[in-house]
């Protein structure tokens, strides 16, 4: 069984959990280069983080990333819909679709329960938890 958090959240939560240790603006390459990504990468993380007003960005020589949150206001499920888009409890567990009405697998039940306990467990994790958990 397989339960994977994306390389795309997993970065974009050490990309707030670095900007917030920083307390300063940090220019792309040097952030990118902090977390062992490229700028490009890093620029497609940030966008949906700047969409929710997380992170700023300024353009400009003096310009780069800041954090304009708390850590302990963004919960580890904020940051993985942040990039992934809303969790959808009626995924099917087989196959990539919606669960059909009648036509439920047998593990359908266990399944939406574990998952349902798996989102409440991340809504209910702030960012601030994380710090000094090590990094990869």
């Amino acid at each position: 069984m397989r339960l994977e958090v994306t390389r795309k959240a997993d970065l974009a939560t050490r990309v707030l959990l670095e900007l917030s240790a920083r307390g300063k603006r940090a220019k792309s390459a040097e952030l990118a280069d902090a977390l062992g990504t490229t700028p490009g990468y890093l620029t497609q993380v940030v966008a949906p983080l700047a969409g929710r007003g997380w992170i700023e960005s300024e353009p400009g020589p003096t310009g780069g990333y800041r954090t304009t949150v708390t850590l302990a206001d963004v919960t580890v499920l904020d940051v993985i819909e942040a990039v992934e888009g809303p969790s959808e409890s009626g995924r099917c567990v087989l196959e990539d679709r919606t669960c059909a009405g009648g036509a439920q697998c047998a593990l359908h039940l266990p399944w939406s329960r574990a998952r349902a306990q798996l989102v409440a467990e991340l809504a209910r994790t702030p960012l601030s938890t994380l710090v000094g958990k090590g990094t990869r």
